[in-house]
């Protein structure tokens, strides 16, 4: 049976939802060997073999963590060089992508991203032209890279004893080019990361500003909170939760937009996740014409009373 090689998506050792789905993804057509970059794997050990890494490749080198993401590149390209891997998974947000990019260079391979599913043969499902269609794509040349959103398969453990291999890697100059200076650690929220949520909460014009109601919601059901391009060029949210065209892109399980008409911008942005629901007062706001579920009413009595049912139910 074939390797695919699964790229471990991590933070210094806290593997995040999007390999689990990944290794899913691998066993179903090959045997999973995770490529694990970087420091920490003693605590990333216990969730690979918990989602059935058969193998993995540790690479433990100061450049992965003194430069930006071409060592990372390099790295993952001596590894597939050296195993000829039936397929390279790899997590697309956006520093997955950007690996994947220069890992398919590398190999001259073809590349294909932002997958919503993969079949049989790593033929790939994508949502392309702002959600308008649907395609199906493989790729013809060398190994394929491909980038999986979030929130595509459901994680199914099973449990493995991995094999564990470390693997020397010898950077050339040209991957060392874009060096780290400097690190800040985002403010936490206790809430899910919006780009692997599996519910985001999104607030736009419609709040007024006020995303109180919005993040009482996502609260309840447990949610990332995202918002418009709109509501952040206004000011009243982070520009780093913008979902749309030119923020984030997200693929949930359950989005629910609350006072966002539905510009094309920002269906770019939500347009592949499972099930929709719209919370808009405009009964002829255009978001209604791509949701699941829609509420005509003022979010600011809606989503309270929503919050407030969900706790209840709960408690």
């Amino acid at each position: 049976m074939a390797e695919v090689l699964v790229h471990v998506d991590h933070v210094d050792g806290a593997v995040r939802k999007t390999t689990a789905e990944l290794l899913t993804i691998a066993r179903r057509y090959g045997e999973p060997s995770a490529v694990y970059l970087g420091k920490g794997y003693d605590s990333a050990r216990e969730a690979l073999a918990r989602f059935g890494a058969a193998k993995v490749y540790l690479v433990e080198a100061p450049e992965l963590d003194q430069y930006l993401v071409s060592p990372h590149a390099e790295a993952l390209a001596q590894v597939a060089r050296a195993t000829q891997p039936a397929a390279v998974l790899i997590a697309s947000n956006p520093e997955g992508r950007e690996i994947a990019a220069r890992l398919a260079v590398k190999l001259d391979s073809g590349l294909i991203t932002d997958a919503v599913d993969v079949a049989e043969g790593f033929v790939t499902t994508q949502s392309v032209f702002a959600g308008n269609y649907t395609v199906q794509a493989r790729v013809t040349k060398g190994t394929p890279v491909i980038t999986v959103k979030a929130n595509s398969v459901a994680p199914e453990p099973v449990q493995t004893t991995p094999v564990e291999e470390r693997f020397d890697v010898a950077f050339p100059d040209t991957a060392l080019q874009a060096r780290v200076v400097e690190r800040a650690n985002r403010e936490r929220t206790g809430r899910p990361d919006l780009s692997e949520a599996a519910i985001v909460v999104s607030g736009g014009r419609g709040t007024g500003g006020d995303f109180g109601p919005v993040e009482q919601l996502a609260d309840a059901l447990g949610a990332a909170v995202g918002a418009s391009r709109a509501a952040v060029d206004s000011g009243w949210y982070p520009h780093a939760y913008q979902v749309g065209q030119t923020g984030k892109t997200v693929s949930p399980q359950l989005y629910v937009a609350c006072g966002i008409s539905g510009a094309i911008q920002h269906k770019a942005g939500m347009q592949t996740s499972k099930t929709v629901v719209a919370v808009n007062k405009d009964a002829e706001a255009p978001i209604f014409a791509m949701v699941d579920f829609g509420v005509v009413g003022d979010l600011r009595s809606v989503l309270p009373q929503a919050a407030e049912e969900i706790a209840r139910r709960k408690g």
